[in-house]
């Protein structure tokens, strides 16, 4: 089961901020989960796609969309952090 976790704005803008989601059979990667939740539920999903806007960790490592899934991680969904 993946653990899925959508952190600040990301979290209002899809109005949850995690679910257990089984791996399904055509996602084997960060870019084909991303793919089957914003074809799956449509907007405001669709703001999953925006690398620009949306970082992707899994088990606590920031990755891109062609880090695989075996079903077992802890996956989130966060916007850039800016500091100072």
């Amino acid at each position: 089961m993946l653990n899925i976790h959508y952190f600040a704005s990301l979290r209002e803008t899809l109005g949850q901020g995690s679910e257990v989601l089984a791996l399904p059979a055509d996602v084997h990667d960060v870019g084909c989960l991303v793919m089957h939740l914003a074809t799956l539920r449509g907007d405001p999903w669709t703001a999953l796609q925006d690398r620009s806007r949306v970082l992707v960790a899994v088990n606590q490592t920031i990755v891109e969309h062609a880090h695989p899934l075996t079903g077992n991680e802890e996956v989130a969904f966060f916007p850039p952090m800016t500091g100072g």
